[in-house]
C-alpha cells in the first residue's frame, strides 16, 4: 500500500512512537525539509516520574528545532513540539497547544491516541498523522480518527520496526494510506515542503 503523497494538503504532522522509537525519531527527525511551513508535533511514550532529554538529544539531528510543549503555547510552524513527561499533548485550536493530565491510556501519559485525535479534530483533512515502532496499540485510535477526518496515515512496515505490536495493531485497527519502511517514510519526508 504506497499512495503518492498530496504535498499540499497537509497543516500538521503528528508523529507517534514507543519501544524503539528513539532511533526511529532521530532517522525520520533528521530526513525532515529544513524549511517545513508546517508544524510537527510528537509523542515518545517516556517514563512519568523523571524530566525527559529527548527533545534536546533529537534537537542535535533535526534540521528543524526541536521543542518540549509547555501549556497554552502557540502552535510553530517550521518547529518539532514533543509532548512532556506525565502530559497528554493536545491541539486546542489552529494556534494553540494545550497540556493534559487526563487518565494514562493504554498506561501511558504522554499517549499517542489523544494527540491524534485533537489533531484530526481540529485540522481534520489537513492532518497527516505518522506511526512509527511501539509495543502497545496506543495510536491505533487516533489513526483511525485522523483517516476518519479524511487525515493520512503513514504507518511504518510492521517487520521493519523494532517493535511491530503498535504499527501491526493500528493497521488491524484502521488501515494506512502508506505502510512503508522507516528509510522509505523519510524519502516522503523530504517532499513535504509546501
Amino acid at each position: 500500500m504506497d499512495a503518492a503523497p498530496e504535498r499540499s494538503r497537509f497543516d500538521l504532522v503528528v508523529v507517534g512512537a514507543s519501544a524503539g522509537g528513539v532511533s526511529a525519531l532521530q532517522t525520520l527527525l533528521a530526513a525532515l525539509p529544513p524549511r517545513l511551513a508546517m508544524p510537527v508535533l510528537a509523542v515518545l511514550h517516556l517514563p512519568r516520574d523523571r524530566p525527559s532529554r529527548v527533545a534536546d538529544l533529537l534537537d542535535v539531528r533535526c534540521p528543524l528545532p526541536v521543542r518540549e510543549a509547555h501549556d497554552k503555547q502557540p502552535l510553530q510552524e517550521g518547529t518539532v513540539t514533543f509532548a512532556p513527561p506525565d502530559y497528554h499533548l493536545l491541539v486546542e485550536d489552529r494556534s494553540t497547544l494545550a497540556l493534559s493530565v487526563d487518565a494514562p491510556v493504554l498506561f501511558s501519559r504522554p499517549a499517542i491516541d489523544p494527540l491524534f485525535e485533537s489533531a484530526a479534530e481540529v485540522f481534520g483533512a489537513g492532518v497527516l498523522a505518522i506511526l512509527l515502532t511501539g509495543a502497545s496499540s496506543d495510536g491505533s485510535a487516533g489513526v483511525a480518527a485522523v483517516r476518519q477526518a479524511g487525515g493520512q496515515a503513514w504507518i511504518q512496515s510492521p517487520d521493519d520496526a523494532y517493535s511491530p505490536l503498535m504499527p501491526a495493531s493500528a493497521l488491524a485497527h484502521a488501515g494506512a494510506d502508506a505502510v512503508l519502511p522507516l528509510a522509505s517514510l523519510c524519502v516522503r519526508m523530504k517532499g513535504l515542503i509546501r
